[in-house]
C-alpha cells in the first residue's frame, strides 16, 4: 500500500507541474512577505515601549500626591535633565532646584519624574518623601522596619525626590543621615531630585555670605557633593500659590 501511493503522488505532480508548464506560470517568482509586527502588535518596539510608559505612569501616580497629578515640566534643563536620566540613569547626576516659596519647585520636580515615566524606560521605580518625613523615618523608633531598611530603601531606589531640604534644623543627626543618603547615591551614580528653598551658595562675588544657604544648613561635605554633578536650576518669578485653593 504504501508505494502505490508514493507513485501516485508522484503522476500528480507531474501533471500538475505540466499543467502550470502549459499555461507558463512555472517560472512565477514568489513575492516578498512582509511578516513584521504592526505598531499595535506585540513584537513592535513601539507597542512594547507605550505599554512600559503606561505602566510607569501608573507608579508615578501612586508616588505623587494629589495636587501634583498634572505636573509637566516646562523648565528646558529640567527636561533635559529627564531625557538624561531616560538614556542612562547613571550618567544624568543631581538635580536640585532652588527658589523662594511658591515658584513651582515640587511642581517642576514631579513634572520631570513624569517625563521619564511617559518615555517608557525599562524600569521605573521612584520614592518622593518630604525632608521633614525622610528624617523622621531615619530617626531611631522612626519606622517599624528600622531606620537601617529605611536608609537602604531611600539609597537603592532608581528615582528619588526630596522635597524642601534644609528646611530642618542643622544637627548632628541630620548631617550624618544626609551625608549618608547623598554619598551612597553618589558613589553608585543613582539619580536624584532635590528642591529647597535654601540656594545652594548665598555668597556674594567677595565671598560674603548674602544669607542662609545649603552649604550652612546642610555643611560642607553635603554641599561639596552635591557640587560635582548636579545640575543645579534656580526658580525665580511670582508664588504660584497665591490665590491657589
Amino acid at each position: 500500500m504504501p508505494e502505490p501511493a508514493r507513485l501516485g503522488s508522484e503522476h500528480f505532480a507531474r501533471r500538475l507541474q505540466a499543467a502550470l508548464e502549459a499555461r507558463g506560470l512555472d517560472h512565477i517568482e514568489p513575492g516578498p512577505i512582509d511578516d513584521s509586527p504592526d505598531i499595535n502588535e506585540p513584537g513592535h518596539p513601539a507597542y512594547h515601549q507605550r505599554r512600559r510608559a503606561e505602566w510607569a505612569i501608573r507608579r508615578w501616580e501612586v508616588a505623587t500626591p494629589y495636587r501634583y497629578q498634572d505636573a509637566t515640566s516646562s523648565h528646558p534643563a529640567i527636561q533635559r535633565w529627564a531625557d538624561a536620566v531616560v538614556e542612562d540613569p547613571r550618567k544624568a547626576g543631581f538635580l536640585l532646584l532652588t527658589g523662594p516659596f511658591g515658584t513651582g519647585k515640587t511642581h517642576e520636580a514631579y513634572g520631570a519624574l513624569r517625563r521619564i515615566a511617559d518615555a517608557g524606560p525599562y524600569r521605573y521605580e521612584v520614592i518622593a518623601v518630604t525632608a521633614p518625613d525622610m528624617y523622621a523615618l531615619l530617626r531611631p523608633g522612626g519606622s517599624e522596619k528600622g531606620a537601617e531598611y529605611e536608609l537602604k530603601r531611600l539609597t537603592n531606589v532608581p528615582l528619588l525626590l526630596i522635597d524642601d531640604l534644609g528646611t530642618e534644623k542643622i544637627s548632628e543627626f541630620t548631617e550624618e543621615a544626609t551625608y549618608r543618603l547623598l554619598n551612597e547615591r553618589y558613589n553608585e551614580c543613582r539619580p536624584l531630585i532635590i528642591t529647597s528653598n535654601l540656594p545652594a551658595d548665598s555668597r556674594d562675588r567677595d565671598g560674603n555670605k548674602q544669607g542662609p544657604d545649603l552649604t550652612s544648613t546642610l555643611g560642607e561635605r553635603i554641599v561639596s557633593r552635591l557640587r560635582q554633578m548636579t545640575t543645579a536650576v534656580d526658580m525665580r518669578g511670582p508664588d504660584r500659590r497665591r490665590g491657589v485653593a
